[in-house]
């Protein structure tokens, strides 16, 4: 079956790595995703990544912490690139050829993010992780996401949770939560409905760039989303 999309970048959130733990990485979930991320390149998919970092740390209340925002947030960089390696391990175990860039120099460990090498990279085939968010305190790494999907122009952005869509209220929470198979941009704003932060959704709204919202732990369903199957919700224009 021939894929909807040519290039994508997926979306993962550091927590989704959890599994069924409190804590640090699942190497169940690891292989799950890089088999998944793998089908999707045997499509001819090109791939970009970017994955939070929350299940190793997450900002906390500087009252609380004592860790002053800005400090807090480049320890978050820092565990988005442990994810990063934990990921690119996962896939070449499964011999899919990764490459991973950070957007703080670590040279002993990533290449530094340049966006012509990351294009070409992916061009050849070749999964690029993207790492330590954008560089900069004060972004989530749902707008890191957005903003390298920008520069790399793919064609959508694939947020893989742990549910399977966007409900009108939190399905966990109230069963009875209609779900959306599709919704424009100016409905998720006027229904206060949080795909992403502020920032990242006015990012992908200003340019056009669609995101899809699916169950990245169905094992299948990634595939099942570059393959144009109704799987999740589609935020478009």
């Amino acid at each position: 079956m021939l894929p909807k999309f040519k290039r994508v970048l997926l979306k993962l959130s550091g927590e989704s790595l959890m599994g069924d733990k409190s804590f640090g990485l699942d190497p169940d979930v690891l292989s799950l995703y890089s088999l998944d991320i793998k089908s999707i390149t045997e499509l001819g998919v090109q791939v970009a990544i970017v994955i939070g970092g929350g299940n190793i740390y997450r900002g906390m209340n500087e009252a609380e912490t004592g860790i002053e925002r800005a400090h807090g947030d480049y320890m978050g960089m820092l565990a988005t690139v442990i994810n990063g390696m934990a990921l690119q391990a996962g896939l070449e175990k499964v011999g899919v050829y990764t490459r991973l860039q950070s957007a703080i120099k670590m040279e002993q460990i990533a290449e530094p993010y340049i966006r012509r090498r990351a294009i070409r990279h992916v061009e050849k085939g070749r999964v690029v992780i993207f790492g330590a968010g954008t560089g900069n305190p004060y972004f989530t790494t749902d707008t890191a996401g957005v903003l390298r999907a920008i520069e790399i122009k793919a064609d959508v952005i694939l947020k893989g949770t742990r549910v399977d869509g966007i409900y009108s209220e939190d399905p966990e929470k109230n069963p009875k939560a209609a779900k959306y198979d599709q919704i424009s941009f100016n409905e998720c704003i006027s229904k206060n409905l949080r795909v992403m932060d502020m920032t990242a959704f006015t990012l992908c709204m200003e340019n056009d760039l669609p995101i899809v919202v699916f169950d990245m732990n169905k094992p299948g369903n990634l595939r099942r989303v570059v393959t144009g199957e109704k799987v999740g919700t589609i935020v478009a224009g």
